[in-house]
């Protein structure tokens, strides 16, 4: 899904595949943070006011801010070291 958004041919799978994977770096992030952050008052009801703002169809919608100001920086910055480790497994496999 991270390297859909980057490929040449730009659909609208591409709003969604963004969407999964904001999703997806939300719930690791959010299965170490559980245990302290849902004894905040209110914390489910912003856990679902933040997914329904990643899922809104706007320009300007979470997952497209948060997509292009800090994981595709990130990825793009270690996407050769992901890509030799997944290879390495592949082969070993």
């Amino acid at each position: 899904s991270i390297k859909a958004p980057e490929s040449s041919s730009k659909e609208d799978d591409t709003m969604w595949l963004t969407y999964w994977v904001v999703y997806g770096v939300f719930c690791v992030a959010e299965s170490f943070s559980d245990l302290f952050l849902y004894w905040f008052p209110f914390y489910y009801a912003g856990k679902c006011l933040f997914l329904v703002w990643c899922m809104a169809p706007v320009p300007w919608n979470g997952s497209q801010v948060l997509y292009h100001s800090i994981i595709r920086p990130c990825f793009l910055k270690h996407h050769e070291a992901v890509d030799n480790v997944i290879s390495d497994i592949s082969t070993k496999a």
